[in-house]
């Protein structure tokens, strides 16, 4: 078995009505998923699949798109390809709760940084298929802009180290 993270786009996961926590981790054991984690109330499960990454992604996504009534995007990263992205951080030296790597499902396009608008000191860089950005003052004051992230999910270098660990963990333990 592979070790997933999958990362749930803009569904409100808290709160009354919604998807809570204890529902993602039934969702994902129907899914036939195996040692179901969920990490901070924000769209964010580990788990073991035999299935490939495009199978675990098209499952849950089907499945999140019935209980929801609607679409919902996920991104989907093996073990390995989570810790190249907290490794991969080019922002090493910046507050990790202040840096985000925002998921997308494939490779962002090259003119990612040219098309930024509303900039203003934040740094930005590219990655496999991810884009990460330094807000350096904060997300709360930027302004950024940037049109390739708007279909990719964005989690600071706390949650993606965290996650990695998760999964690293899960990694260790394959029967």
């Amino acid at each position: 078995m592979t070790a997933f993270i999958a990362l749930l786009r803009a569904v409100n996961v808290g709160g009354t009505g919604k998807l809570a926590m204890a529902e993602l981790v039934a969702l994902c054991e129907a899914a036939g998923f195996a040692r179901v984690r969920t990490y901070i109330a924000s769209g964010n499960v580990v788990f073991a699949s035999d299935l490939a990454e495009a199978a675990v992604k098209a499952e849950l996504e089907r499945r999140l798109a019935d209980f929801a009534g609607k679409p919902v995007g996920v991104a989907v990263r093996t073990a390995a390809e989570m810790a190249t992205v907290r490794d991969a951080n080019p922002f090493a030296d910046a507050q990790a709760n202040r840096t985000v790597a925002i998921f997308l499902d494939r490779a962002p396009p090259a003119d990612t940084v040219a098309a930024a608008r509303g900039r203003a000191g934040e740094r930005i860089s590219l990655g496999q298929r991810e884009i990460y950005v330094d807000y350096g003052e904060g997300m709360g004051q930027s302004k950024l802009r940037l049109p390739a992230a708007s279909a990719g999910t964005a989690r600071n270098m706390n949650t993606v180290a965290r996650l990695a660990a998760m999964a690293g963990e899960l990694e260790g333990h394959r029967r």
